[in-house]
């Protein structure tokens, strides 16, 4: 499929809020439940909607990108995050658990296949699924793309995109000795876990307000932190994802399995100007998965509520529905 710059202006078009038709918690292996909702059309197309972070939760945000009539939306909170319990618990939460927890879902909900969509930590989480249990994918959809390699943490944690934005880089680098600060994640990990709560909800607030801050296209660069429970949970659960490099077996896993993919519809969607999960990463994977259509939007960052982003999830979600309809 090709590649295509998105063209500019947009306009926002989200679907209407609709609240969820079911609700529920699922019992997961070690103690882990995770809260999971359904919205739109239950005979409808399933969608799965993978959160970022990790640690970030669902919203009902989210399932405003899908046409209720077209799709049954799938949303949940991964280990630890949001709804789900036991709240920012690191125990028995791995990338490895979350793949086994999405298909387990899918047969509970007795879906045969379903479209997989997920931005940042998700399409990460996306495209390691889809490696997993690539007869279950239906079709993939993903935005601002990262595949946790070393140069992808070192360009957010190691100074890259500080470059860019110095006046929330000193904050960030600012609480942490300078004797510890060639290795950020290690030293934010040592205070998150640690035994000084005041320290830990520190680390919490400046580590979660460092990303929320480089998002969107505009910022004023100055940090802002989330409620003090999301950033307990976003911290704790990320950092951890990251001080293991995600559990995957090589760092360039994702990349080496692309080919696994080869069967399934790929749609990315990525932001020129995303200062959390550069263009290049996006870039690469579409050149090694032949069966993709990258979309780069010109003025947008990461978040997938940039007006060019949400823009252009929905048209895909809709041309996804369109074509399931003519062929019956």
């Amino acid at each position: 499929m090709p590649e295509h710059t998105s063209p500019q202006p947009y306009r926002t078009r989200l679907y209407p809020h609709r609240e969820p038709f079911m609700t529920e918690t699922m019992e997961m292996t070690d103690g882990h439940r995770l809260y999971i909702e359904q919205s739109g059309n239950p005979k409808g197309i399933p969608v799965v909607v993978l959160h970022g972070g990790p640690g970030g939760g669902c919203s009902p945000s989210m399932r405003r990108y899908f046409n209720p009539d077209h799709y049954r939306a799938i949303l949940f909170d991964q280990r630890g995050c949001g709804r789900s319990t036991p709240f920012a618990s690191v125990e028995n939460n791995t990338t490895w658990d979350l793949v086994a927890d999405i298909e387990r879902i899918r047969q509970r909900l007795g879906i045969e296949k379903w479209v997989v969509f997920g931005g940042s930590w998700g399409a990460t989480l996306s495209l390691l699924y889809g490696q997993a249990h690539p007869a279950r994918v239906r079709a993939m959809v993903l935005r601002g793309v990262f595949t946790l390699t070393k140069p992808e943490l070192d360009w957010f944690y190691g100074g890259g995109a500080g470059k860019f934005w110095p006046e929330a880089w000193a904050p960030f680098v600012g609480i942490i000795p300078r004797a510890e600060q060639h290795d950020l994640i290690a030293a934010y990990h040592k205070r998150l876990f640690g035994d000084d709560p005041e320290a830990a909800a520190q680390a919490a607030r400046i580590w979660t307000g460092w990303e929320n801050t480089l998002a969107t296209l505009v910022s004023d660069g100055k940090i802002r932190g989330t409620g003090a429970r999301h950033a307990q949970a976003f911290a704790r659960i990320e950092n951890h994802y990251f001080s293991n490099k995600g559990w995957l077996e090589t760092e360039d896993q994702i990349e080496e399995n692309m080919g696994k993919l080869a069967d399934i519809r790929g749609y990315i969607v990525q932001g020129r100007y995303d200062m959390v999960c550069p263009p290049h990463t996006a870039i690469k994977v579409h050149n090694a998965w032949p069966n993709s259509d990258l979309r780069m939007v010109n003025l947008a960052g990461h978040a997938m509520s940039e007006t060019g982003i949400a823009a252009e999830l929905v048209s895909i979600m809709d041309e996804i529905a369109k074509e399931d309809c003519e062929h019956g």
